[in-house]
């Protein structure tokens, strides 16, 4: 089984279609929706490392990596997961549309949330930069974690593949770079005003 395959079998989408809507269109709305259930168990992971949560397991898609787990340890894809599927918990709790995005990257979701009438860019400005300048995936996941909540509040989705992706990387130098970069692109660089033509001939 390939890596896409393993990804596709994460809970966000088992529930959410690829254009962002429930994949279940028949039924309660309840019933579309993820168990409540499910989503507990999800958010129980908050602040835990992976593998410390039994109920979790059922959940995880990454291959078990066994000189790790000889170690008992995990590896960095399972941690990255464990933090994904935390964070997509607590952000799909009581929300009645998905909140899994294709091609929503954090930046992206956060401009979503400067650009928000019940913001301030200052404000978002500031959350955003302490989430940026995390120097390792301990302090990232804490970060990240109120900036889900303020994305929680407008219903804004995110692309929870490509966060575990940018939280695996994260604890690489230069691949944080990477991911720094792009963050910026999508949140600042389509932020500034077009300028204004000139009248001179």
């Amino acid at each position: 089984m390939t890596e896409e395959d393993l990804t596709k079998q994460r809970i966000w989408h088992r529930y959410i279609a690829a254009d962002g809507t429930w994949r279940r269109k028949k039924g309660t709305e309840p019933e579309r929706r993820p168990p409540g259930e499910d989503l507990a168990v999800l958010r129980r992971g908050l602040g835990r490392p992976a593998g410390t949560v039994l109920e979790m397991f059922p959940f995880y898609t990454c291959p078990v990596d066994d000189f790790a787990a000889r170690r008992g340890e995990v590896s960095a894809e399972q941690e990255a997961e464990h933090i994904a599927l935390a964070l997509y918990g607590l952000h799909q709790q009581s929300q009645d549309r998905p909140m899994h995005r294709d091609g929503f990257s954090l930046g992206r979701a956060m401009l979503e949330l400067r650009r928000h009438d019940r913001t301030s860019d200052e404000a978002v400005d500031s959350r955003f930069q302490q989430a940026f300048s995390a120097t390792s995936t301990a302090a990232l996941q804490l970060r990240l974690r109120g900036l889900i909540t303020q994305l929680k509040d407008i219903k804004q989705p995110l692309d929870y593949n490509r966060l575990a992706c940018d939280i695996h990387d994260w604890d690489r130098p230069g691949s944080r770079s990477r991911v720094r970069r792009r963050w910026g692109l999508d949140y600042y660089g389509w932020t500034q005003k077009a300028t204004a033509p000139s009248s001179d001939r």
